[in-house]
């Protein structure tokens, strides 16, 4: 190929009649060296706008985990908040139960538990029921034993309460179940 050829390869024009061959291949160069400049800023405004995006995003994630962090202070102190009566009612008990009779600081140990109950309900927290069918899910099965009068694979006893916190089982209930 002649020179004319290849620059008409390389631009897609025809060259100017007239027009020297360095001339053209000048002009290809200028033509090149803009396109490149073009596609550098291009590029360099690509480059800030990731850069940009991912300094929002590393601010978000950093904003969400510091939310989260202040969301659980919140709920535990408003938890010990109002757990900080029954904590009163039990040192209420053990000053009853240093100066008065027996009845009186079961009562107060009774109402200590109640309060207790009544907090922790108001948080959602339920007592997994041990009547009926083992359940694997929210009973452990601690022991069977021989049993006339309950069916085979009912709960006999409850050796210790269990409790569901919504739909997660906290502490499955310990039982022993007829065999």
């Amino acid at each position: 190929m002649t020179e004319p050829e290849l620059t008409d390869v390389v631009e897609g024009e025809a060259p100017e009649s007239g027009a020297s061959p360095d001339a053209v291949a000048g002009d290809a160069d200028d033509g090149l060296a803009v396109r490149l400049a073009e596609a550098e800023a291009a590029r360099d405004e690509y480059l800030a706008d990731l850069q940009r995006v991912a300094a929002e995003f590393d601010n978000y994630r950093k904003r969400v985990a510091r939310d989260q962090q202040a969301l659980v202070a919140r709920a535990s102190a408003n938890l010990v908040e109002r757990l900080l009566p029954v904590l009163d009612d039990l040192e209420r008990a053990l000053d009853a139960a240093e100066r008065h009779e027996e009845a009186t600081v079961l009562d107060g140990v009774r109402m200590t538990r109640d309060a207790l109950q009544g907090v922790l309900a108001g948080e959602g927290l339920v007592e997994i029921e041990a009547d009926g069918a083992f359940d694997p899910h929210a009973h452990e099965a601690l022991m069977t034993t021989p049993a006339d009068d309950v069916p085979s694979g009912d709960v006999v006893e409850i050796v210790q309460r269990g409790f569901r916190l919504g739909d997660v089982v906290l502490r499955p209930a310990r039982v022993i179940v007829a065999e």
